[in-house]
């Protein structure tokens, strides 16, 4: 079995927040969920989109951790912070560009999305695409994302910016797929 990746494909949202509760569920995350499901544009249309960490190749929130609290583990989920390391600085959420990382001010410590990385480690997906009716997380070989790319039509003979899972700034372990509304009106990152 060759690498996985979690793959979000948009478009196909409906806004459910199963991977919300679902993420809930999942051991170690003491009941507190840790993604989002934002709405595009409620005024325009129902688009939604859910947003989780990245899990960046060269994590921000990493780098910025004075106390070292953030690991990346060997499949490249990044972390929440360890409890016995972090100092509760939030340098973190703040240097996210994303916004993903979130901190509880009674426990003094940063939290967000690990990937699931009990589950995701043994190659089982991460609970939120376990659930998510409408295959908008997906769980999926690296091989099968090249398949995925490989279907979407080109512009010009181009890679169009809202269609390339890629699009993200920087190298990430997720990768995305914009929802159509956005395409020639705005860039969501």
């Amino acid at each position: 079995m060759g690498k996985q990746v979690l793959y979000i494909e948009m478009d196909n949202c409906i806004g459910c927040r199963s991977c919300l509760a679902a993420c809930t569920q999942c051991g170690g995350h003491d009941n507190r969920n840790r993604n989002y499901v934002l709405d595009v544009d409620p005024f325009i249309s129902r688009q939604t989109i859910p947003l989780m960490c990245f899990h960046c190749v060269n994590p921000a929130c990493a780098r910025s951790c004075p106390a070292q609290a953030i690991q990346i583990a060997d499949n490249g989920a990044v972390l929440s912070a360890l409890v016995e390391k972090c100092i509760g600085c939030q340098n973190c959420t703040i240097a996210c560009p994303y916004g993903n990382p979130k901190f509880d001010e009674e426990q003094n410590l940063m939290y967000k999305c690990d990937l699931c990385y009990d589950r995701t480690k043994e190659g089982i997906p991460p609970m939120c695409a376990s659930v998510c009716p409408t295959n908008t997380l997906q769980w999926i070989e690296e091989a099968e994302l090249e398949e995925k790319r490989a279907q979407i039509p080109l512009a010009n003979g181009k890679w169009t910016a809202s269609h390339d899972p890629d699009v993200l700034e920087g190298e990430t372990n997720v990768k995305i797929s914009l929802p159509g509304i956005l395409q020639g009106k705005q860039k969501l990152f």
